[in-house]
């Protein structure tokens, strides 16, 4: 339930507008290192791609593969996958790293769950990721509608394997839980981002101690479900850091790791201090398994939902899941 008024227009903004009052100010003018040829994504417009947009158009679901540009969205889409993202495009959060529009979201839509259901089915898909804007105006911060997602999902294809990747429900950890212990997912994603000391700068409204007691919450909730979670390198953090916030990661009970490369969405957004090479991040994926990760995508293309079915597949964790 919203507690913004029912008769609110929504708002939308981008950009320079969406980052104006952020603690710790954006360096527009400051440019970024130039791309390495290694950070090459394939060309989204395939005849596939297109009749998969026109699908989510028609059903009027958003996908965060369109919404936050994500370079692997020609290679998902072409392959027949998608990360869907409910209760809207237009997040309360005003992160500069992310190109998703900032402001104040409509009211959830109550139908949005059975679209979702059935264009799941008409894709025919095994496997499926569900993602959220940062819902901070709601007053479960989505639990909800995550939880009615998955329901409406499961009754319409009972074999499908679900992945949630949620928000960090801030100041509602405990009751966001208690709403999506009703209708379990097979895996449970919630992005850590960056370290410790990045924090203010990377995710003003985010608290780390508080994402990774979401995380632990969960697991000690559910113990049989693979938890998961996801780092950006490339924002400044140091190699040390980074391993603490690895560790943090495994003290907290995660299970799949995934490490990926900021890539900046515009010159209004936090700039790009390094790009990694596919050399150190397989450094970065070996040394995470040898810390107890199960699963790890590492990768300067990775995202959190990237090949989400073969890396939960490859953890050996889903065997026993609720179905």
């Amino acid at each position: 339930m919203s507690n913004a008024s029912p008769g609110a227009a929504p708002v939308s903004l981008r950009g320079a507008d969406k980052l104006a009052r952020i603690p710790v100010k954006v360096d527009s003018q400051r440019a970024s290192p130039p791309k390495p040829p290694w950070l090459r994504a394939r060309d989204p417009g395939t005849a596939s791609v297109l009749a998969l947009q026109q699908m989510l158009r028609e059903q009027e679901l958003h996908t965060v593969c369109e919404e936050a540009d994500c370079p692997n969205i020609g290679e998902c889409f072409a392959r027949g996958t998608a990360t869907f993202m409910i209760m809207g495009s237009i997040c309360t959060r005003r992160c500069p790293y992310c190109d998703v529009a900032h402001g104040r979201p409509a009211p959830l839509d109550a139908d949005e769950p059975a679209r979702l259901a059935r264009t799941v089915k008409a894709m025919k898909l095994r496997y499926v990721v569900v993602t959220s804007v940062d819902r901070d105006d709601l007053r479960d911060g989505g639990a909800g509608h995550f939880a009615a997602c998955i329901g409406a999902i499961r009754a319409a294809t009972p074999a499908v394997q679900i992945e949630v990747l949620t928000p960090d429900f801030r100041g509602r950890e405990d009751s966001a839980l208690e709403i999506l212990g009703q209708a379990l997912p097979d895996v449970f994603n919630h992005n850590l981002e960056t370290v410790s000391r990045l924090y203010r700068a990377v995710r003003p409204g985010g608290d780390y101690a508080a994402s990774l007691r979401l995380l632990a919450d969960f697991k000690a909730r559910h113990p049989g479900i693979p938890t998961k979670s996801g780092i950006m390198l490339g924002l400044g953090e140091s190699d040390g850091e980074l391993l603490e916030a690895m560790n943090d990661l495994r003290a907290h009970g995660c299970d799949i790791l995934t490490l990926g490369q900021y890539l900046r969405p515009s010159s209004s957004h936090l700039p790009v201090e390094r790009y990694v090479t596919p050399e150190a991040f397989e450094q970065w994926r070996r040394v995470a398994l040898t810390m107890g990760f199960v699963e790890v995508a590492a990768g300067p293309l990775v995202r959190s939902s990237y090949r989400a079915d073969q890396l939960a597949a490859g953890s050996g964790l889903l065997e026993g899941v609720p179905a």
